[in-house]
Order: C-alpha cells, then sequence, then structure tokens
C-alpha cells in the first residue's frame, strides 16, 4: 500500500550528516549517528551480525556495511534510481534479497550472491492492480541450487490476497492459489512504511501484518504454503491498521499499528500489543510518549527479554518493558529497525542510519 507517497515531502530539510540530535538516556544506551552517504530516504534496514547490515530506500539506494555501520558503501542496482526498495532481507555479507514497492512493474525482486556487485532480476510484478509491500525469508540455504523459503506480500488486487511464495531462494517465485489464502477484506492492503509488515517468528511460522481496513494478522505455519488469519483489537479504518511486527518465536511478538492519514499527529491509543499465542490474542499496551505513526518495532535479543526499538514520522522510542513504558531516543522521522545481539540500527529520513549499543 503507497503509505510513504508523502515521505519525501515530510522528511526535514536536514542532510543525512545532520540527523536531529538524541538525548543521553538511562540505563545506559550508546547513540551513534553513521554517514550513509545519502539524503534520499531510507526505509528499512537488515542487521545480519553485528558487524554486516544492509539498508535500502528510495531513489533506488541501497547499503551495506560489513563493520557495523562504520563505513557503508552504496551497491547500485541496473534500475538506476527509478525504484523505492521499501524492505531488504540478507543472509550474510554477499547474499541479500531487496523489495521495490509500486503499481504493476515497479514491484520487483533483486538478489544479489556477491554482496551486491550485480544484481538478478527475480520477480517482476504483471499485475497492474498490485502493490506489493514487504517480503521475509525463512530456512535453507540461501545459495545458489534452492532451499530458502521466502513470502512476499501485496494488496488485494482483482478480488484475491495476493502472496507470494518461493521455495528455491526466489528463483522462481509463485502467486498462491486462492484456496490457500484467506479471501480479502475490500481494497485489503498492508503498508510499505519499513519492511515489516512480513516477518517470520521462526523457520516455519510467518506473519503478515494488514493495514485497512480490518487490521488482521496473516498467518503461516508451514512456511508460508497455507494461511489462516486472526482479528486484531488494533485501530483501524480506511487508511489505518497494522504497520509493523516483531516476533521472538512462532508465539511472542510485539506488534505496531497506525492512522496513516495523520503520518506526524496520530495519537490513536490502540496501536501497541502483545500476543504470547501466535496471533490469537492479545493484550494491547501503552503507545510511545509522542505523536506520529507508528512504523517499525524490533526485539532486541542480547539486551533483556523485554528490550525492544519502535521507529515513527514522530520519533524513534525504546522500551525496557514489553512496551509498559518508553523513553524518546529522537524526534527525527524514522522507518525501518533491525536488531541483533545488543545492537540496532534505525534508519529514516535524509538518509539518517542510527546505531544503538546496549
Amino acid at each position: 500500500m503507497a503509505v510513504a507517497v508523502a515521505v519525501t515531502v515530510i522528511v526535514s530539510p536536514v542532510s543525512a550528516q545532520t540527523a536531529a540530535p538524541t538525548p543521553t538516556l538511562a540505563p545506559a544506551v550508546r547513540i551513534s549517528e553513521q554517514t550513509s552517504g545519502t539524503s534520499n530516504l531510507l526505509q528499512a534496514v537488515h542487521a545480519v551480525s553485528e558487524r554486516v547490515v544492509w539498508a535500502s530506500g528510495h531513489g533506488g539506494v541501497v547499503l551495506r556495511s560489513i563493520n557495523g555501520g562504520d563505513n557503508w558503501e552504496a551497491r547500485p542496482t541496473a534500475s538506476g534510481d527509478s525504484l523505492e526498495f521499501r524492505d531488504v532481507h540478507a543472509i550474510d555479507a554477499d547474499t541479500a534479497w531487496i523489495l521495490s514497492a509500486g503499481n504493476g512493474a515497479k514491484s520487483r525482486i533483486y538478489r544479489t550472491t556477491n554482496g551486491g556487485a550485480s544484481w538478478t532480476l527475480q520477480f517482476m510484478n504483471p499485475d497492474t492492480a498490485a502493490f506489493y509491500d514487504c517480503m521475509s525469508f525463512g530456512s535453507g540455504s540461501g545459495r545458489t541450487g534452492g532451499g530458502r523459503t521466502g513470502v512476499a506480500f501485496s494488496d488485494a488486487s482483482g478480488g484475491r490476497t495476493n502472496i507470494l511464495h518461493t521455495e528455491n531462494d526466489g528463483v522462481s517465485w509463485r502467486l498462491l492459489a486462492p484456496s490457500v489464502v484467506p479471501g480479502p477484506l475490500p481494497s485489503e492492503g498492508a503498508f510499505a512504511a519499513s519492511g515489516l509488515c512480513v516477518v517470520h517468528g521462526d523457520a516455519r511460522t510467518v506473519f503478515i501484518a494488514t493495514g485497512s481496513p480490518g487490521a488482521r494478522l496473516l498467518r503461516s505455519r508451514d512456511g508460508g504454503r497455507t494461511w489462516d488469519v486472526e482479528n486484531t483489537p488494533f485501530t483501524r479504518g480506511t487508511v489505518a491498521g497494522l504497520t509493523g511486527l516483531a516476533f521472538k518465536d512462532g508465539q511472542t511478538g510485539l506488534v505496531v499499528a497506525a492512522d496513516i492519514n495523520r503520518l506526524r499527529t496520530d495519537s490513536s491509543s490502540a496501536v501497541v500489543g502483545i500476543t504470547t499465542d501466535a496471533g490469537r490474542t492479545w493484550e494491547l499496551r501503552t503507545r510511545p510518549p509522542l505523536p506520529g505513526a507508528l512504523v517499525g518495532v524490533a526485539w532486541v535479543p542480547g539486551a533483556g527479554g523485554e528490550t525492544a526499538v519502535v521507529t515513527s514520522y514522530g520519533g524513534a522510542f525504546i522500551t525496557s518493558d514489553a512496551a509498559r513504558t518508553w523513553r524518546t531516543l529522537t524526534t527525527a522521522l524514522t522507518t525501518g529497525v533491525s536488531a541483533v545481539g545488543t545492537s540496532a540500527w534505525i534508519v529514516g529520513g535524509g538518509g539518517t542510519i542510527t546505531r544503538l549499543d546496549w
């Protein structure tokens, strides 16, 4: 869903090197502003390890770091600056997938196996009414020869739910039959805001967060081959619903939602929640203290079992008690977030990249 069409006009006119200052937090979180080399909006980031991190965004931007973000290098694709890469998924310094969002042929999936020196186009959307939002990959080798499963989700079109599935590293993708996916609500889609509307909880459990109109959670327990659906208690509307997911495993997840009509001013209350049974039931938690549409969320696995980061159009926030209380990291526009070990990376407007270390 074209949630981010207004993003580029919202980005504050600071350069990638002059991001808004962030507060000092206690207990100590070390905050490091990194140099991305771009002023384009970044929307997705994926930390493979505390040294290997990939990021992507508007203007065809794809970035890779192999030293924890001390240096970022551009990994351009043959598409030039014509695409918005709103999701990235990597498995090491060499192998990664990027997804561009947009109607029809603007929705594409590319793969590299040589660190971004070259890219192979694996999928180009043939449906002019479809708009792919997010993707995620599960178990397998990730190398040539197949084995890694993957899922990509598009807004509904032609009265059908659009879920792509691969079992061979994306060498081939197939659109799942209507008989194995839930039927869509009218005009149902997801928000392509942070690359976190499709995530794996474990090797076989996959979740899809839908936005408007119903804020539903789609769930697969067989690696993305078949799907069921759960209703959720989160905010919903014509341009409101779930925006980002973070699952520790196949059961325990932290979810954010938003009213995208109010990117900078959203103050909806039913926008943060916890599930411990794969989405069947939910406990709503406190929203962060500042207004703005929440779009991304990540658990920080090495910083205690209840530490997480949330991104939004009104800033970025951390919790150390599973969303019961929050502290503000920044008031700048932030989108994608990814964490591994005791480190997390946040990306956002003006090409900003921020590293957090506990």
